[in-house]
């Protein structure tokens, strides 16, 4: 079976926020069933659904209190067969999430192995005894502030969690614990899906002496960081070299079922791109991985070329899959704003640059309408993140709240009932309906570069060399030994000129804000331009 994934688009759908069948506020199973011809629509590969399975819900259900379920929020299993059956009648791969870093203290491993010392899941958690003052057993902290130990009265230890407190985290260093998670991925493989997205990948192990992490080393002048947590360096609560071997144990599952691949998310602000490398490359690991590298602020071609190029030196076999937003950032458009004088110009730039990139590609839900985050008051707040450090941080949930359908419907044809969070009138402008009968939106642009990139191998699997081009010109060559095409990025909010030589002097229907004049391309303020040329004589020479 061929590698569907290797140059693939993979589109995540975050249940909560695409489709609501029942009128509870929560989109579910059935809404995106309904929704799937949509999807299909768009023209990418795979459907990535963030969590479903029963859960608190105490962070969105990224607490899992049992890991075989569909929690009732989202509907039944039968619902999940079904969907599974309707992706898979129109061409659509599923992937589904597997947070097995930690579950929820709700789930019955913990509540077990929180009685007693003695158990036969006493081990299945990262215990430890308290210092002799009574303090924790190091210095780690939580994502979500204040340390990774909670003290539990019954078995007079602390427990680690790198997340919320009610999310205690997997001894992986038990092979029990292993064995169990790979129990979970064989039930829904058998189920029908077609592989997983892994969170906190790089999250499973922990350093088995529980030393204590050292500071994070910054530049002089550098401001201080909202959250103390990114003022460590987590040299040993995760991105440990066991991991590695516990990744092979998954790939070795995956290769039971033909076609079936696992994208891995690498949480490390440190060494991101390399444990990408690490993780993808040779054979017998994850097939792929994306980190945060593109998912914050930074928007330079310096910044591109540099990850890219260091992806594919460690790790010449490895394989990305680069996203610009997801559930966990904030939307592009409104990160990037500075470098742009129009949104829908910047929208229609980025696609463009994540579907050239060598690397399979995800597209977060609402990315193809242009989605700006939306702006949300302290007393609208769901995900803890935000609660916690508010306004300093608002959080996550800006970048979840619900797709807009149909302009006309209330709260945008998303549910009859209250929406878990609101869909804002900025928001509620961009919906689908309004752009399908725009030919010039940023939806009918997606589905048109989509369809281009079908149709073009080197962006597939093809070879990535880039041009010495200075900021903010990027630039590089996609080839496949055929014929190659040359790619040239404007990344800022005034128009440049570009000298080209051996390409020929047409533009792809992937450019934006292009024209050319014999050899001299203009692009406008986050113009784009991609043009076909002989393999191997192309040249980009930025002009000013």
């Amino acid at each position: 079976m061929s590698e569907w994934w290797r140059g693939g688009v993979i589109y995540q759908v975050y249940p909560r926020s695409f489709q609501d069948s029942n009128g509870d506020g929560i989109g579910d199973l059935s809404g995106i069933i309904n929704r799937l011809d949509y999807i299909a629509s768009l023209g990418v590969d795979c459907i990535w659904l963030s969590p479903f399975a029963k859960s608190p819900q105490a962070d969105m259900g990224y607490d899992v209190s049992d890991y075989t379920a569909v929690d009732p929020l989202f509907g039944s299993m039968e619902d999940f067969d079904s969907l599974i059956a309707s992706a898979h009648a129109r061409g659509l791969k599923i992937i589904i999430d597997q947070v097995v870093s930690h579950t929820s203290d709700q789930h019955p491993w913990f509540h077990e192995s929180s009685v007693s010392r003695d158990n036969a899941r006493a081990d299945w958690y990262v215990w430890a005894d308290a210092l002799p003052d009574g303090s924790p057993p190091n210095n780690w902290l939580s994502v979500f502030g204040g340390s990774a130990w909670e003290w539990h009265t019954a078995r007079k230890q602390y427990y680690l969690h790198n997340f919320l407190i009610s999310q205690p985290d997997l001894n992986y260093h038990n092979p029990k614990v292993q064995d169990a998670i790979l129990d979970v991925m064989r039930f829904w493989l058998d189920r029908g899906v077609d592989g997983f997205r892994l969170d906190t990948v790089n999250y499973y192990f922990h350093d088995a002496q529980l030393r204590s992490n050292p500071p994070l080393l910054r530049d002089e002048g550098e401001p201080l960081a909202i959250n103390p947590y990114d003022m460590q360096s987590h040299k040993y609560s995760k991105s440990q070299p066991e991991n590695i071997d516990w990744l092979r144990r998954v790939r070795n599952l995956l290769d039971e079922y033909p076609g079936a691949a696992v994208v891995g998310e690498v949480g490390d602000e440190e060494q991101g791109v390399e444990l990408m490398a690490a993780y993808t490359s040779g054979t017998d690991l994850l097939q792929m991985c994306y980190s945060f590298d593109f998912l914050g602020k930074q928007f330079s071609a310096t910044h591109f070329r540099s990850k890219l190029e260091t992806m594919f030196k460690v790790g010449p076999n490895g394989w990305p899959c680069w996203s610009f937003s997801n559930h966990d950032v904030i939307r592009h458009v409104t990160r990037w704003a500075p470098h742009a004088v129009s949104r829908i110009d910047l929208a229609k730039q980025a696609i463009t640059l994540l579907l050239t990139l060598r690397g399979s590609a995800c597209i977060y839900q609402g990315e193809e309408l242009g989605l700006p985050e939306t702006d949300m008051l302290f007393d609208e707040l769901t995900d803890p993140r935000g609660i916690r450090f508010w306004p300093e941080d608002k959080g996550r949930d800006g970048c979840r709240t619900p797709i807009p359908w149909e302009a006309h419907m209330p709260h945008g044809g998303f549910t009859t009932g209250k929406p878990w969070l609101p869909l804002k009138p900025t928001q509620a402008a961009l919906s689908v309906e309004a752009q399908e009968a725009d030919p010039d939106s940023v939806l009918s642009y997606y589905r048109q570069v989509l369809d281009w990139r079908r149709h073009h191998p080197a962006l597939h699997e093809g070879q990535i060399e880039f041009f010495n081009t200075a900021e903010p010109i990027l630039a590089f060559r996609r080839s496949d030994g055929n014929k190659d095409l040359v790619c040239v990025f404007n990344l800022s909010p005034d128009p440049r000129e570009v000298r080209l030589s051996g390409v020929e002097l047409v533009l792809e229907p992937a450019s934006h804000g292009a024209t050319l004049a014999a050899q001299t391309l203009t692009l406008d303020p986050n113009g784009c331009a991609v043009l076909p040329a002989p393999a191997g004589e192309s040249g980009v020479i930025y002009k000013g």
